[in-house]
């Protein structure tokens, strides 16, 4: 037990065992730096335990260490198993184990170090990148068919301009070849190559552009994965293709390409087609429309032919000659006909005429008969109907004279 003295020397801010444990635990979970960091070092030791793997990580150029563990769930999705020798690049976050006072490592990830961090930064950014939709197919420009000028964007010293423009030269001369030099090698590469991009672009002339470099290492290539060169890529409003000195991976700068091949001088072959090819293809149309020509010369004669030997089969000379001999008989049909017809409207006609004169008053008048007339103008046929002194017109054969009624004598027959 203390002692009054002994407790007044005690201050009111000490903290237990436990108090302090806890207070440092807050520190280090809650620090945001230590909820994910990234560690480099060499795997010391490891133990494999059914709850997951433990294993102690030492820096490489001191006695410092850190213990580390990987539940037994994530250690599938570990990218390198962690051994002893092993050099890995550890992501995790910093934990403390209460019960003895120690902190630890709570491991997520463990990659092979060295050339494994490059592929993390990588893949980082590709996938930060794609996520903006800067790879996108629907991004991508068609590459013109027949293009009259060229930019082109690489090192004024390297092989691949040479290369481009022996290759341009030779597949289609007379090109206009625009040249946007460019540092592609080390660190002022990725800001002088988004540079000579933008320099095309406000130039406006270009219908396309090559960005080329003729190969290398890894290393050497690193300028073709940084954002201000994928960035330039994506937004230029000119089709880019890109032609860079690789053969196994893709860099960031060819998927945001619109076009992307291995070298540059196959990056020139695509750009525009060669004038043999030409020449050659239109030989091609030349032939190919001629056989269908000639096809359809030949179709067209053979349909001929088949009317014509129907025509001979139908004997059509014959049928005309007989219609003719049908025709004129039926013309002479005719005649006969309207001659008869004829002959019978005269012998009409004239049976008429005489039995006109037979009805003519005036011949009847000719043969000693006359006319009388009273005053009114009409015709007398009855004496009863006639007056004393009533004047009288007597039309005879010839000439008429007036009289007038003196006596009246009876009707009768």
């Amino acid at each position: 037990m203390y002692s009054e003295q002994q407790k007044s020397l005690i201050p009111d801010s000490a903290l237990s065992v436990a108090g302090l444990t806890e207070y440092i635990q807050s520190l280090l979970e809650d620090d945001s730096v230590l909820r994910q960091v990234w560690i480099t070092g060499e795997v010391s030791s490891a133990n494999n335990h059914r709850a997951g793997l433990f294993f102690t990580l030492k820096d490489t150029d001191s006695t410092a260490s850190i213990k580390c563990v990987t539940w037994r769930s994530v250690i599938p999705k570990l990218a390198q198993m962690p051994a002893v020798g092993e050099q890995l690049i550890i992501l995790g976050s910093i934990r403390l184990y209460p019960a003895r006072g120690e902190y630890q490592l709570t491991v997520w990830q463990a990659i092979p170090a060295g050339v494994g961090l490059q592929a993390l930064r990588f893949q980082q950014l590709k996938n930060r990148l794609t996520a903006e939709g800067l790879f996108d197919e629907e991004r991508k420009q068609p590459l013109p068919e027949h293009p009259q000028t060229i930019a082109v964007v690489t090192s004024p010293t390297a092989a691949a301009w040479g290369d481009i423009k022996k290759t341009l030269n030779s597949r289609y001369p007379g090109l206009q070849v625009l040249f946007s030099p460019a540092t592609v090698q080390g660190e002022q590469a990725p800001a002088s190559i988004a540079k000579a991009i933008e320099r095309v672009e406000n130039d406006g002339r270009a219908e396309v552009l090559i960005l080329g470099r003729g190969g290398g290492a890894v290393e050497e290539l690193a300028c073709f994965n940084d954002e201000r060169v994928v960035r330039a890529i994506a937004e230029c409003s000119i089709p880019i293709i890109t032609g860079i000195g690789h053969q196994r991976d893709e860099s960031l700068a060819d998927l945001a390409a619109d076009e992307s091949v291995h070298t540059p001088t196959a990056a020139a072959e695509i750009v525009v087609p060669s004038l043999n090819d030409l020449y050659n293809q239109h030989c091609d149309r030349i032939a190919a429309l001629s056989e269908v020509v000639n096809c359809s010369v030949e179709t067209s004669q053979k349909k001929i032919q088949t009317l014509r030997n129907r025509l001979q089969r139908y004997q059509l000379d014959k049928k005309l000659e007989q219609e003719k001999i049908a025709l004129s008989w039926k013309r002479e049909k005719l005649v006969q006909a309207m001659n008869s017809e004829s002959q019978q409207a005269k012998q009409n006609l004239e049976l008429l005429r005489q039995k006109l004169i037979t009805l003519n008053p005036k011949a009847v008048l000719q043969r000693g008969y006359a006319v009388v007339r009273q005053e009114n103008g009409s015709i007398a046929r009855d004496a009863s109907e006639l007056e004393i002194g009533e004047e009288l017109l007597i039309q005879m054969g010839k000439g008429a004279a007036k009289v007038k009624v003196v006596e009246i004598e009876g009707s009768g027959e």
